[in-house]
């Protein structure tokens, strides 16, 4: 028995040798002794407190640092109640799984407003099926993909997305190829449809004198191009890159704008980070709108860029003498501004005068009573209103102005998102830019730059034509280029598509509208913002017509450094939230002394032998630059 007894404890002891000689191989492979004798000296001499949260503290340094575990996706609804996709990030930190954040990504789909029930149900369907789609693609495989990669390595993260975009997009092409054989080998091919002949011009009336407009015969449209085709699910891709990114700057106690400046800058943090200058939508009277003009989409307004974001409005102390009349002047800044021009539109729909009757042929020269202005909120945070020319509109808030006491063209300056694409008549080929007025892509031309000397404070036009006009790309940036802004939204190609290209002068013009959708990863924007601003061209970050309330596309445009952000009007939660997010930024850069100030407006107006030698990579000389302010100037002058 005690032999027996001796054997067994002569056992035990060698395992137990085993296990210290074992426990102390591994300690001395993750340095524990050395790193432990110094910090029981360092807290003994520091004599802190709390002892073992300073410890705690010593060791969360030590710790590892955490790898993506999981990723999450989830179909929510946007801000106007339609599906979207949430990504959450799972992290790994000191041993345990951590949810660490999520973000929510704007589809792509436009919002149509008095559409067919068919496109409205058929879009849904589409919407819902991306949605879903993306949501397996997240859960299924990119979460699989992204375990154990560090977050804070968001080149390889967006390699990875990048790689298995790629794979899916092939998928899909054999997918379709394959339908298609089946398709061939069982239905005959039908001959193909002849594509309907443009109208022929009206004949001459008998008498009429010949004229320019007579003698030339019109060119029929260049028809639309396909859709750019976009990949159910892609939305997955652009959601998972942008969780990642603000997972990193999450768990490194960082602002998400400061890490996008960071990958903009090759980590270098820059001195000084700018506040985009805001474009905040006031009213709207596009194609959707009660009264007869299309043409504006939005009326848009831009503060000067002397102002911050956000400043309180105070009171000059002094009284002005006009004309023998004392006149008080509030002076707004910012978007308290642009507060006071709103209350003032809401204020001026809500006392229009009653519509008068109609008055009998040959009393008041046989015109119409006035027609009531009405207004309805739109999906754009703006007021959706009813007018009839053009003029209306600007002499509204033109008027408001004057009444505030602000200069229009100095305190503000004016766009205008013209959203051409939606105003083309295919079976009469032409814009109609008012109920029954009709304007060919030549006589577009001629209206914009009428426009535009006639109300000098609008310094930029979005999407003026279609993006198959080019040749009237060219003559209103010839024309205006030296006056305004003329930008490309929906005109323009996706940011992948450029980035393919490698160029963004497709079309003549002087900037494009940078939007975060679908497979467009944070590397890609850095990418395409570092391409604009190589061609001379303006940025402008740009918010979807479907928002969330996910705020981080303004952390996006202020590490981005873009000159201009268009977050639609100052209603909707989910806009508004957005403002707020600036003004907290712009608050946190004041606060850190890292503000920088926007310059003035500038036109730099490239003629083609310039812009070609930009287009090559190659710097042209600076052209003198055109302010704003004197393009205003010289308009009262004329």
């Amino acid at each position: 028995m005690g032999e027996e007894g001796g054997g067994r404890s002569c056992g035990t002891t060698r395992e137990l040798q085993k296990l210290k000689q074992q426990a102390m191989e591994y300690y001395r492979e993750n340095d524990v002794p050395r790193r432990l004798e110094e910090l029981l000296n360092s807290t003994f001499y520091l004599q802190p407190a709390d002892v073992y949260g300073h410890l705690a503290n010593c060791f969360s340094k030590l710790a590892k640092p955490p790898t993506i575990c999981k990723v999450v996706g989830k179909n929510v609804l946007d801000g106007l109640g339609l599906p979207t996709l949430q990504v959450e990030i799972f992290c790994t930190v000191q041993n345990f799984p951590k949810n660490i954040c999520s973000v929510v990504i704007s589809t792509h789909f436009k919002v149509h407003e008095n559409a067919l029930p068919e496109l409205v149900e058929a879009e849904e369907l589409e919407r819902s099926d991306a949605v879903s789609t993306a949501v397996r693609w997240v859960n299924e495989t990119i979460t699989e993909e992204l375990q154990g990669l560090a977050p804070s390595n968001q080149a390889e993260v967006d390699q990875v997305l990048r790689t298995f975009f790629e794979s899916k997009v092939q998928e899909d092409k054999e997918r379709k190829e394959l339908e298609k054989s089946l398709e061939d080998s069982t239905v005959p091919t039908p001959s193909p449809l002849t594509p309907p002949l443009p109208p022929p011009p009206p004949a001459k009336k008998k008498g009429q004198k010949q004229g320019r407009k007579d003698t030339l015969t019109e060119k029929p449209i260049i028809p639309p191009e396909p859709v750019e085709p976009i990949l159910c699910g892609s939305m997955a891709i652009g959601a998972v890159s942008l969780a990642v990114a603000k997972t990193s700057a999450v768990l490194g106690s960082n602002p998400l704008y400061l890490n996008i400046a960071l990958l903009k800058h090759h980590q270098d943090q820059p001195a000084k980070l700018t506040i985009p200058l805001l474009m905040v939508s006031l009213v709207s009277c596009g194609k959707s709108s009660p009264g007869k003009l299309n043409l504006m989409k939005e009326v848009i307004c831009i503060p000067h860029p002397g102002l911050t974001a956000k400043q309180v409005p105070y009171i000059i102390s002094n009284y002005l003498f006009l004309k023998k009349k004392k006149t008080f002047i509030n002076e707004f800044l910012g978007v308290d501004m642009l507060l006071e021009i709103q209350k003032h539109i809401n204020q001026a729909i809500e006392m229009s005068p009653p519509p008068k009757p109609e008055t009998k042929k040959g009393h008041n020269g046989g015109k119409r009573g006035q027609q009531q202005i009405t207004g309805k909120m739109s999906h754009l945070g703006c007021l959706t209103i009813n007018y009839d020319t053009i003029e209306q509109p600007l002499l509204l808030i033109q008027g408001i102005c004057a009444n505030l006491g602000l200069e229009m063209g100095t305190n503000l300056h004016l766009a205008i998102n013209c959203a051409a694409h939606e105003l083309m008549d295919y079976s009469k080929g032409k814009y109609e830019v008012m109920m029954g007025t009709y304007k060919n892509a030549a006589e577009m031309v001629d209206l914009y730059v009428e426009l535009i000397n006639k109300f000098p404070s609008i310094i930029a036009l979005i999407d003026p034509f279609r993006k198959e006009d080019s040749e009237q790309w060219d003559s209103t940036y010839n024309a205006l280029g030296s006056k305004c802004y003329i930008i490309a939204g929906t005109a323009s190609k996706s940011i992948s598509k450029l980035l393919e290209d490698g160029n963004v002068g497709i079309l003549r013009c002087s900037g494009l509208i940078v939007k975060h959708t679908n497979q467009t990863t944070m590397s890609d924007l850095v990418e395409m913002t570092n391409l604009i601003d190589s061609k001379k061209h303006i940025a402008v970050f740009g918010s979807a017509e479907g928002e969330s309330s996910d705020d981080s596309l303004v952390d996006l445009a202020v590490g981005l450094g873009v000159r201009f952000i268009k977050l639609g009007g100052l209603s909707r939660g989910e806009r508004v939230t957005k403002y707020n997010r600036l003004f907290t930024i712009e608050e946190e850069l004041v606060q850190n002394g890292t503000l920088g100030f926007n310059e003035e407006h500038t036109f730099f107006y490239l003629n083609e032998e310039a812009e070609k030698t930009a287009m090559a990579g190659e710097l042209p000389e600076p052209p003198e630059p055109i302010f704003a302010t004197e393009v205003v100037e010289e308009s009262a002058k004329t």
